[in-house]
């Protein structure tokens, strides 16, 4: 009986000492990168504090329009070059179908928020335990974005000289686009690549296929990336090569997240660690005899 005696204060002391060991050095930054529940509260204001940040930085990057629309024919004959500059084509063919080009006006304006808000609740309540790690990767792509808008301003084929651009928004005056008609002073409208229409929906196109079981919200999340690559370039709001940073960009997000937690988000477990369920406490009922 001594003996169990000791082994349980050994057992206690070492229990005791194990979380203080863990609060410096390594133990501390595991214990930092080890995923936790997300609060609602902090989420709604972190993601209302962030985007209005990014909403005054992508404003506030001087607007320097001769060099951004140098840098649009720059891009526009490099596409030339490449035998890839179909931006024209598609945006007259588009705009000759009234309804359709209409509707990719508010897919332009509405998607782009609403899905992307839309994926994190669903992350929030179903994906806990990669959140977080999901979360890092869309707000790091989202700042590589405000420094690229600051270091490479660029006009959209809309507002090219000497081009026959048709700005979709202004002709069949639909509310759209925030760089164009009555709303274009509350917008950078040089602030183009790269494309955050296209990391925001990669990025949800990616995690919805990576994490839904519905086999026809899994193909659904491959369809909305491709629907959005053809609406930002009929709509006249980006060149094709301004996906390609947007996609550049994104992958940063996921080699932040990499380092970060050691694993890509989707391989990191659904719940968080040591969250479960509880059962309700049992009261004892006596014997009867």
């Amino acid at each position: 009986m001594g003996d169990t005696t000791v082994t349980t204060l050994e057992g206690r002391q070492e229990a005791a000492a194990h979380p203080v060991a863990e609060e410096t050095g390594p133990g501390r930054l595991r214990r930092l990168r080890t995923p936790r529940r997300p609060r609602l509260w902090f989420e709604i204001l972190l993601i209302a504090v962030s985007y209005w940040t990014y909403s005054l930085v992508r404003n506030a990057v001087p607007e320097q329009r001769a060099e951004a629309l140098r840098n649009a024919d720059w891009i526009w004959r490099l596409e030339q070059q490449l035998g890839l500059a179909v931006e024209e084509s598609v945006n007259h063919a588009v705009n000759s179908v009234t309804w359709l080009i209409v509707g990719m006006n508010y897919y332009y304006a509405t998607l782009h928020f609403v899905v992307t808000l839309g994926v994190l609740v669903w992350l929030y309540r179903g994906h806990p335990g990669r959140y977080a790690a999901t979360r890092l990767v869309l707000f790091t792509t989202t700042g590589i974005a405000l420094v690229g808008y600051y270091l490479y301003p660029l006009a959209p084929p809309r507002l090219m000289n000497g081009q026959d651009f048709v700005d979709t928004v202004m002709v069949h005056q639909t509310w759209g686009s925030m760089a164009s008609g009555d709303l274009k002073n509350m917008s950078n409208q040089y602030a183009a690549m790269p494309s955050m229409h296209i990391g925001w929906s990669v990025w949800c196109g990616l995690t919805i296929f990576a994490l839904a079981t519905v086999p026809w919200v899994r193909v659904l999340g491959l369809v909305y990336p491709a629907a959005t690559l053809v609406v930002i370039v009929a709509t006249a709001n980006h060149f094709w090569l301004d996906a390609v940073g947007g996609v550049l960009c994104l992958a940063f997000g996921y080699g932040i997240a990499l380092l970060w937690y050691g694993r890509q988000p989707y391989a990191l477990p659904r719940r968080v660690p040591g969250q479960r369920k509880r059962e309700p406490d049992r009261i004892p009922v006596p014997k009867q005899g």
